[in-house]
């Protein structure tokens, strides 16, 4: 299969402009961009599918174009239902800088022929309002405007004039991107096909109709309810290991389920057909054993984190599972411990009071009875006695304490300082 067939089949395509032309073009060495949304300081993996999609694109040949949104970011794409929070000048070149490095995990950007990063605030910011006006705004029909899904969306609650221009800028960046470096693909996902068929239209109109520039977007991420990623959503899982670490970015794919493993294996693995068809059929004879899932975790998490995060994501997982907790240290045993339950106690008490505190038991009863029954474990150790008493200075870093109750219940016992 050839290079657009194979998008086809990682189900990458949703909306093209011109799909044979496109894929007429896409046989010879291309110029395509896709823009990123600086209005947070991480991006998250909402944003993954749209990245890899600079590593394949490149990896097939093809200049890529990493376009932050210095300028954009200003203002923010138009939400479905409310207007978004502007966040200032600074802010947004703080976010620029961050997302900087992520997105250089993915692209090679040492050689300007294959890829570059540039920032739509270079042309957007030195734009007055007299010629956003005279020679950008007057090839927009304000109609065919409000009939943009995202536009349309807002239209019984709301939205402003600068949310109702954004579509502009974009176009406005497109145009750009054509006249100075070629760029004939913007690529991002369905949530921006009114903004991809304003740049379309908007080249046309000024540099004519023999201008070749194709629009193509792919269905998004979506969370296991259907609902959208958002930076502003609670819930997400970042790719700057300062808000999400290695070990939860890990579990996050070991644990996606059956239904929707495959799909994102075709959208997010970089792995040949082949591998990936391999890894379905796992899926359905051996689901027990979640090949596909561990194989997109060690995938995903190795690009984001690095070997050295993966490695780590790895033995907390299988130390956390099946091994002996001591094995890991402290800061290890707080990042695989994260969304345990935790209560404060204090040195010399009860281990069965303590159980009760952390809701392990119910009652001096139920504890006592989970002690005999040889069901609870302290700092890795099986406690036998059920007058056991909880010392600090056999916490680990004498600063908390492991209690773990059957096979895979963990609560976290911190000191008192």
């Amino acid at each position: 299969m050839d290079f657009l067939e194979e998008l086809e089949w990682r189900g990458l395509v949703k909306d093209v402009t011109d799909l044979d032309g496109l894929r007429e073009q896409l046989k010879t060495k291309t110029t395509c961009y896709v823009g990123i949304d600086p209005t947070a300081d991480s991006l998250h993996i909402g944003h993954l599918q749209q990245v890899l999609l600079l590593t394949r694109y490149q990896k097939a040949g093809h200049k890529v174009i990493a376009l932050m949104g210095g300028g954009t970011g200003m203002i923010g794409d138009p939400r479905p239902t409310t207007e978004r929070r502007l966040i200032t000048l600074e802010e947004v070149a703080h976010n620029v800088e961050c997302i900087r490095g992520q997105v250089g995990r993915f692209v090679d950007f040492s050689d300007p022929d294959k890829g570059i990063m540039l920032n739509n605030f270079d042309w957007l910011g030195s734009i007055s309002i007299l010629e956003f006006l005279r020679d950008y705004g007057k090839h927009f029909n304000v109609a065919n405007m409000l009939k943009k899904e995202t536009i349309a969306k807002r239209l019984e609650t709301g939205i402003s004039f600068t949310e109702f221009s954004y579509t502009i800028l974009q176009a406005l960046d497109w145009l750009k991107l054509y006249q100075n470096y070629n760029c004939q693909i913007q690529f991002g996902g369905s949530d921006q096909w009114g903004n991809l068929v304003s740049g379309t239209d908007l080249i046309k109109a000024i540099c004519g109709d023999e201008a070749k520039v194709f629009g193509i977007t792919s269905p998004l991420i979506t969370k296991a309810d259907g609902s959208k990623f958002g930076k502003s959503e609670g819930g997400n899982i970042w790719l700057d290991p300062e808000k999400t670490s290695a070990y939860e970015f890990y579990q996050f794919w070991v644990n996606v389920g059956d239904a929707e493993i495959c799909t994102l294996l075709r959208r997010l693995s970089m792995r040949a057909p082949e591998e990936i068809m391999k890894l379905e059929e796992s899926v359905k004879n051996e689901p027990e054993k979640r090949l596909a899932q561990k194989a997109l975790a060690e995938e995903l998490t190795e690009i984001v984190h690095g070997p050295e995060g993966l490695a780590k994501a790895k033995k907390i997982t299988d130390t956390l599972f099946s091994g002996s907790i001591m094995d890991l240290n402290a800061d290890e045993l707080r990042e695989g411990l994260k969304d345990a339950a935790k209560c404060e106690v204090e040195d010399g008490m009860s281990l069965i009071d303590a159980m009760i505190a952390a809701g392990a038991a119910t009652s001096r009863r139920d504890a006592r009875q989970l002690i005999d029954q040889g069901s609870v474990q302290l700092n890795g150790a099986k406690v036998a006695a059920t007058d056991a008493v909880l010392h600090v200075a056999d916490a680990v870093d004498h600063d908390f304490s492991i209690l773990k109750k059957g096979k895979r219940n963990y609560f976290v016992l911190d000191f008192k300082k």
